[in-house]
C-alpha cells in the first residue's frame, strides 16, 4: 500500500505542474485524429462509447468536446443514480466518473459507492475516476476499490486520452480472449453430440451458447423441423454445472391431453383408472439436471396453466397427491412455431413465454447456412458407413454439388436421412448423386400404383398439413391420427408444418 501511495503522489505532483500550462479545454494531440480512431476502433469496427458521470455540467462539456473528436461516443450523466441507469441500459467501453457530487461535495463517499457497484457488476469494464481535490488518500482508496487510474482536475488532455485509449485496448481485447475461450469450450466440450457450426449464420449462435450455457437461465429455442434444436439443448447442458445430472427430453407437443400432467409430473396409484403404480414424472427424474420441453408450442391452452405454475414456484404435484414437491431443475425448450404470434391470437400465453425465453436461441434452416452441408455430410457419412459396414471413402463432386444446390426444406435432419439412404444404396467406394435420391418425394408421379405406402402416407400428411396452413391438431383429425402419431409420422417423413 505504501508504494501504491507513493507512486500515486508522484502522480500528483506531475498533475500540478501540468495545471500551469494546460487547461481542460481541447487541444491537438499526438496522434492524428484517424490514427486515434483506427487505434481505439480496433477490429470491432465500432466507435469507443464512455460514460461519463460528474456534477458540473461544464466538465461534462469539456469531456465531450475533447473526446468526440478523437472517435470517442459519450455519454454524461450528472448524478451516480443516473450513471446506474445508464450501465442498466447500455454497454459501455469505460467509465469516467468524479468522486464527489452534490450531496457531499468533499469526502468521495458517492463516487467511491458507485465504483464499488460498478466494479461488482463486471469486474472488466474500466473505471477511471477524476477528483479536483489532491487527496492522496481517496485516490488511493479508489485503486484499492478497483479503478484502473484516476484524473486530477484539471487534467492534461494528452494523458486522459492516452489512458482511454489503453484502457478500451486492454478492454476489448480481454473480452475478444474471452470469448475466443468460450467458443472453444464450446465446440470441445465433453459429453454432448458432434456440433458442427463453422458457417458465419451460426456465429452469433455459438457466442449466445457459450454466454448461457453455464448459466440456470431458462432457454427457448427456435427455428424451423430439422434443424438440430435437440443437438443444441444437449450441448447447452453440456457446458453448465448439471452436466453430470439428467438431461431428460420430452416432445410436449406428442403428449395426450389426458397424460400430460402423469407424464412431466407424476402420479400416485390409483390417481385414475389405469394408475395401478407411483408413477415418477420426467420434472423429478431431471432432478439437480436439465428438462428439454421440445415442441412446446403444440401445448394445449389448459395444460399451459400447469406448467407455468411450475416454472413459477418451482414446485410440482403428482397427480392423486395434495403434497406439493420441490424441484431443481432447469427448463429448455423449443419450438418452430412464432409465439409471439401464437400469444397475439390466443393460442399461447404470454406469462408463459415471459418465463421460459429468459434468452432465445435462433437456429436458420440449413439453406442459410450452406458452408457447413460438406462438414455435415461428411459427419453422417462417416456414421451410416461406419454403422452399415460399407466400405465408402468420399462423396463424388457431382453429388456435393447436388447436396449444395439443394433447397433442403426438412433441414439437418433431411440431410441425415439423405446420407444413411445413400450409403445403403452406393454401388462404388464414392457416394453418386442417383444415391442421394434428394427431391424425389417432390416429383410428380402419374400412377398411384407406383407409390410405396410411405411414400402415400407422405404425400397424403403433407397435403393436410397443407390444408390447414400447419396447424397439426386440424391435420391429424382430417386424418384419423392422434396428434402425438402425426408428429411422430412428420418427424419420420422430415416433414415441417411451417413450411409444408
Amino acid at each position: 500500500m505504501n508504494e501504491v501511495k507513493a507512486a500515486i503522489e508522484k502522480l500528483f505532483e506531475k498533475e500540478e505542474r501540468s495545471k500551469l500550462k494546460t487547461s481542460h479545454m481541447p487541444i491537438s494531440t499526438s496522434k492524428p485524429r484517424d490514427a486515434v480512431t483506427a487505434a481505439v476502433t480496433g477490429n470491432r469496427g465500432e466507435a469507443p462509447r464512455i460514460l461519463a458521470a460528474d456534477d458540473q455540467r461544464d466538465i461534462l462539456q469539456a469531456l465531450e468536446l475533447l473526446l468526440k473528436p478523437e472517435g470517442y461516443k459519450v455519454d454524461s450523466v450528472q448524478s451516480p443514480v443516473l450513471a446506474r441507469e445508464a450501465l442498466a441500459r447500455s454497454t459501455y467501453d469505460a467509465v469516467l466518473i468524479d468522486l464527489n457530487y452534490t450531496r457531499d461535495t468533499t469526502s468521495g463517499q458517492e463516487g467511491l459507492d458507485l465504483l464499488s457497484e460498478i466494479v461488482a457488476q463486471d469486474s472488466a469494464l474500466p473505471v477511471i475516476v477524476m477528483t479536483a481535490w489532491g487527496n492522496v488518500e481517496l485516490a488511493v482508496e479508489a485503486m484499492r476499490r478497483g479503478a484502473r487510474d484516476f484524473i486530477q482536475k484539471p487534467w492534461e488532455n494528452e494523458r486522459l486520452i492516452s489512458i482511454l485509449r489503453t484502457q478500451v485496448e486492454l478492454r476489448r481485447a480481454l473480452l475478444a480472449a474471452e470469448r475466443l475461450e468460450a467458443e472453444n469450450r464450446l465446440l470441445r466440450v465433453e459429453g454432448r453430440p458432434e456440433f458442427i457450426a463453422s458457417a458465419p449464420a451460426m456465429q452469433s449462435v455459438l457466442e449466445v451458447m457459450s454466454r448461457v450455457g453455464p448459466s440456470d437461465a431458462n432457454v427457448l429455442i427456435t427455428g424451423e423441423h430439422g434443424t438440430g434444436k435437440e443437438v443444441i439443448a444437449q450441448t447447452v447442458h453440456a457446458l453448465s454445472s448439471r452436466a453430470s445430472h439428467p438431461l431428460v427430453a420430452v416432445n410436449t407437443g406428442a403428449l395426450p391431453e389426458t397424460l400430460f400432467e402423469s407424464e412431466l409430473f407424476g402420479h400416485l396409484k390409483g390417481a385414475f383408472t389405469d394408475a395401478r403404480a407411483d408413477r415418477i414424472g420426467r420434472f423429478e427424474l431431471a432432478e439437480g439436471g436439465t428438462i428439454f420441453l421440445d415442441e412446446i408450442g403444440n401445448v394445449p391452452v389448459r395444460q399451459q396453466a400447469k406448467l407455468l405454475r411450475v416454472l413459477e414456484t418451482g414446485e410440482i404435484e403428482r397427480l392423486g397427491s395434495t403434497r406439493a414437491r420441490r424441484v431443481d431443475v432447469r427448463v429448455l425448450a423449443a419450438t418452430n412455431i412464432d409465439l409471439a404470434a401464437a400469444c397475439a391470437n390466443g393460442t399461447f400465453r404470454e406469462d408463459l413465454l415471459f418465463r421460459l425465453n429468459t434468452v432465445e436461441i435462433h437456429l436458420p434452416p440449413l439453406r442459410e447456412r450452406r458452408e457447413d452441408i460438406p462438414a455435415l455430410a461428411g459427419h453422417f457419412l462417416a456414421r451410416y458407413a461406419a454403422r452399415y459396414r460399407r466400405p465408402i471413402q468420399g462423396l463424388d463432386p457431382a453429388a456435393m454439388q447436388s447436396l449444395l444446390q439443394y433447397s433442403w426444406p426438412g433441414n439437418v435432419r433431411e440431410l441425415e436421412h439423405a446420407m444413411e439412404r445413400a450409403v445403403l444404396m452406393c454401388r462404388t467406394d464414392q457416394l453418386q448423386s442417383a444415391d442421394l435420391g434428394i427431391g424425389v418425394q417432390r416429383l410428380q408421379v402419374q400412377n398411384l400404383e407406383e407409390l410405396s405406402l410411405e411414400s402415400v402416407e407422405s404425400i397424403l400428411i403433407r397435403k393436410a398439413l397443407q390444408r390447414f396452413q400447419g396447424n397439426v391438431s386440424q391435420a391429424a383429425e382430417a386424418l384419423g391420427l392422434s396428434r402425438g402419431a402425426l408428429y411422430r409420422r412428420m418427424e419420420k417423413y422430415g416433414l415441417s408444418p411451417s413450411r409444408e
